[in-house]
């Protein structure tokens, strides 16, 4: 039987090669080539180039092969490897999962998602280093912005300090949010107190519990948390600032939902939205709530 693999919707758009370097992580660039060259991966029962371009339901198919089977099986023991939401030559949206750190830190020192996309990288015939522009807090999930080299990390750190780049976040609260539709107020952050702000949108509420739509003015250690906590109104599944914390919630709901900005090297303005992931749409689905289309 043919070993399958379904293109869901986050993967379209993906170079096929691309996509099976993702999936098989460990397996050499090299070998998956020569899968391509030799015409065993299919799609639709025709074989599939390595460059072309894949669609959402896209089904691809590989041979059963001992050798392969095992690269999958090698592969499954890794940390899954992120989905890229966009990229091009100058830098990169990662979609970070929940429980990944950023760079490397304590504890996450070759698990992190820096590491984890330069590893991908390697893999290629793309030689770069990335970093990260900004940085998502380790149980927030979402979109998540690198520059690839010194220059486009210098342009977009730019960007970024001149608040240039417009970032949106989901969050869920306890009971309905009162406060201003600015949020200006001051928070702990790397041991000073500094002033935050933020544009605060209710979405969605039962009354006990509300979705918000935040974007970003300032860009502080943990400035959603605290600032909403002030407002009587933490964040579910954050201990740390005093949120409920249901079983049926295994994290802080917290999503780095899009990124919004004109890009210091040209083209079209870059809009990228990562999906709310599957854990925090069940709680929402749970509880009454769900995201407007």
């Amino acid at each position: 039987m043919a070993i399958e693999y379904t293109v869901n919707k986050a993967s379209a758009g993906m170079q096929a090669c691309d996509f099976l370097q993702r999936e098989i992580s460990v397996a050499p660039a090299a070998y998956l080539a020569q899968l391509f060259k030799k015409g065993k991966v299919m799609r639709a029962e025709l074989p599939l180039q390595r460059d072309a371009l894949l669609n959402a339901g896209d089904v691809l198919s590989l041979p059963d092969s001992a050798r392969l089977s095992e690269l999958i099986g090698l592969s499954q023991q890794q940390p899954a490897p992120p989905v890229i939401l966009y990229e091009n030559n100058m830098l990169l949206i990662a979609d970070k999962p929940a429980g990944l750190a950023v760079h490397s830190s304590v504890g996450h020192e070759t698990t992190n998602l820096t590491a984890l996309l330069q590893q991908q990288i390697d893999k290629t015939d793309k030689k770069y280093r990335i970093s990260p522009v900004q940085r998502l807090d380790l149980e927030t999930s979402g979109a998540c912005l690198f520059g690839k080299g010194r220059k486009a990390l210098g342009e977009l750190g730019k960007l970024l300090m001149e608040r240039e780049l417009k970032k949106t976040y989901l969050a869920l609260v306890t009971g309905e949010y009162r406060g201003p539709a600015e949020l200006v107020s001051d928070v702990h952050a790397k041991g000073k107190v500094k002033e935050a702000g933020c544009m605060v949108k209710t979405i969605a509420t039962t009354g006990t519990a509300s979705l918000l739509q935040i974007e970003l003015i300032s860009g502080r250690q943990h400035q959603i948390r605290q600032q909403l906590s002030q407002q009587g109104c933490p964040l579910f599944g954050d201990r740390r600032y005093h949120g409920p914390c249901p079983p049926e919630l295994p994290r802080v709901f917290l999503h780095s939902h899009k990124l919004f900005f004109h890009s210091p090297f040209g083209g079209d303005p870059i809009n990228v939205s990562s999906p709310l992931p599957e854990e925090l749409s069940a709680y929402l689905q749970l509880i009454g709530l769900k995201l407007p289309k």
